[in-house]
Order: C-alpha cells, then structure tokens, then sequence
C-alpha cells in the first residue's frame, strides 16, 4: 500500500489561499478568546460587587437587629420613669401637708443687669 504524503498538508508547502484562510481563522479564533477573556474579567469584578454588596446588608440587618433590640427596652423604660415619678409625687405630698411647695424655679435674668457697671461709665 502507498502512504500519501503529507507535505501537501504543512505550513511551509500549503497554497497562499490555505495559508490566508488559516490565518483568519486563528484571528477570528483569537478575537472569540479576547472576548472571553474580558468577560470572564468582568464577571470576576461583578462576583467581588456583589459579595461586597452581601456584606453590606448582613451588615445592616446586624445593624437592623441591635436597633429593634433597644427600640423594645424603650417601654421599660417609660415604665420605670413613671414608677419614679409617681413615688417622688408621693413623697412630695407626704413631706409638704401644709400645701406650699419648696422646689427649683426657673428664674429670667434680664442680660442688662449682668454687665460691669464699670464698663457703662465709659
């Protein structure tokens, strides 16, 4: 049996047309493997964007959590300062029979009578 040489079928010994038609396909070939190179880049960067984003709202539902926490300690609160008032209510009205209440008052200053009467000489 005869081999067929395969001199035909290298580089060196093809037809220019073969040779051009080679070459555009390597260069369409190497624009498709550009194209998914950028789009892999760009997939990396969304997949970082996102898992940044991720973060941000495990943050903030920690956040949202600790905030809910303390905004249910609030109706404790007025609780106990309505128990303190009505016990300091009480030991005023037991400590003051006679009616006549001592306690703090606001006073106005008139902001006049409050300069150094050695600067109106002047």
């Amino acid at each position: 049996m005869s081999r067929q040489s395969v001199a035909a079928n290298r580089p060196s010994q093809a037809n220019p047309a073969s040779a051009a038609a080679a070459t555009a396909k390597f260069l369409e070939k190497k624009k498709e493997f550009d194209a998914v190179s950028a789009l892999d880049r760009a997939t990396t960067m969304y997949l970082q964007r996102i898992e940044g984003l991720g973060e941000d709202c495990e943050t903030m539902a920690d956040a949202a959590k600790i905030h809910g926490e303390v905004l249910e300690q609030w109706p404790r609160m007025f609780q106990i300062l309505n128990l303190f008032l009505a016990n300091d209510a009480e030991a005023t009205t037991e400590a003051e029979p006679s009616g006549r209440s001592e306690g703090q008052q606001l006073v106005r200053i008139p902001i006049e009578e409050l300069h150094d009467p050695s600067e109106e000489a002047r």
